[in-house]
């Protein structure tokens, strides 16, 4: 575990991106998955929900000057359904958003944003509504977003959130990283290595 792997709480601005069933392909076209890493590939979030064909801009929360810099995302129903593209949380995440806050999402969506250190929470439906209202007509307020207390805090209010238990406790032990993880505890997997028969045919006699 490291202390850097550890997230308690998510503490910025809000944008909300409303509807119901936002999937994968629309959160990062397919045309991007051929990408060889994903450092990059942030600016290409909602790239055709954001821009027409010949690269003009529409009307899009990603857009809006208001929201640069945002670190709370904000979704309906059954965010992230679809393929299962690592590519959607990943841009997702690289874009700049640390947090997400929705009525339900995608079960493999929520599992692959989990595996990179981005916390989804579900939350009643009056109170999404409440949060995005507050996001779009408080650009520049804050909200903080807690893991200890599923709890989101914003404009004087308070509503509760759920995380599935497994997936909090991986953000609060700072455990999330499964690669960090193992690399951590490598002495340990060459051990195991080094008494695996199968991995030393040459060497039995």
């Amino acid at each position: 575990m490291s202390l850097d792997s550890v997230i308690q709480q998510v503490k910025g601005r809000a944008v909300a991106v409303p509807g119901d069933d936002i999937d994968t392909d629309r959160i990062m076209p397919a045309r991007y998955l051929r990408c060889v890493t994903f450092e990059n590939i942030g600016a290409n979030t909602f790239q055709d929900e954001r821009f027409d064909p010949s690269g003009k801009p529409k009307v899009h929360p990603f857009n809006d000057s208001k929201h640069q810099g945002a670190s709370v995302l904000v979704v309906n129903k059954n965010f992230g359904c679809g393929s299962s593209r690592e590519h959607a949380p990943q841009g997702i995440l690289r874009w700049g958003i640390r947090a997400i806050v929705g009525e339900s999402f995608a079960e493999i969506f929520a599992g692959n944003c989990t595996a990179i250190g981005l916390p989804v929470f579900t939350a009643a439906e009056a109170d999404v509504r409440a949060l995005m209202a507050y996001a779009t007509e408080h650009p520049e307020g804050t909200v903080e977003v807690n893991l200890k207390g599923k709890e989101a805090l914003f404009g004087g209010k308070r509503i509760p959130l759920e995380m599935r238990e497994s997936a909090r406790a991986l953000f609060m032990e700072g455990t999330w990283d499964s690669s960090a993880t193992l690399f951590s505890a490598m002495a340990a997997v060459q051990e195991t290595a080094r008494k695996l028969p199968y991995l030393h045919w040459g060497s039995l006699s």
